[in-house]
């Protein structure tokens, strides 16, 4: 029996290459829920810690990436809970440990257009549409992730890309009220 558990077990994911693989894109996500490089950083980092205390109890290796978006979105709500119950401020004199973000190139300016517009979709919204549309999981994935019904989860995908495309087609709109330069 002790034979027929080692074969079942597969070995967990190596750490710094789990980091490596994941970090990126897990950042990404919390910084889309957070709208903070400090609480994004926070998150991800938070994550990582679990991975590296529970990590190893999970069965399938291959499913560690969906545990990795799944933990760092309950730190988040925790966080959010936390928050709203113990409010705090935010000290500037950590503003040189953050990561820098690199200025968009002119290749990437839509696309950051629609990540900036995507902080203002409602936040129930947000993070089904960006699994979906910037991390490539499933409906089934998100479902998992978030904890709630496949049913919710293509609701609020239709929902908050409605609200995207209002917030996005209400940019783009020139101002009636600006002047017209002349060039007489």
């Amino acid at each position: 029996m002790a034979k027929e558990m080692e074969r079942s077990a597969s070995p967990a994911p190596d750490f710094e290459a789990l980091v490596e693989e994941h970090y990126r894109r897990l950042y990404q996500f919390a910084y889309n829920l957070t709208h903070d490089e400090a609480d994004a950083c926070d998150l991800t980092q938070q994550t990582f810690l679990k991975w590296a205390n529970k990590g190893h109890q999970l069965r399938d290796p291959s499913k560690a990436k969906t545990w990795l978006f799944t933990t760092l979105h309950r730190e988040f709500l925790q966080a959010r809970r936390r928050h709203a119950r113990f409010p705090h401020h935010e000290l500037d004199a950590v503003a040189g440990e953050l990561p820098s973000v690199p200025p968009p190139s002119a290749d990437r300016l839509d696309s950051a257009a629609v990540v900036d517009s995507l902080a203002q979709v409602s936040e129930a919204f947000r993070a089904p549409l960006t699994l979906f549309y910037l991390e490539d999981y499933s409906y089934k994935e998100i479902a998992e992730i978030l904890a709630i019904p496949v049913g919710t989860v293509q609701s609020r995908i239709a929902r908050g890309k409605s609200q995207l495309y209002r917030i996005l087609t209400q940019k783009s709109l020139p101002q009636a009220s600006e002047p017209h330069e002349s060039h007489d």
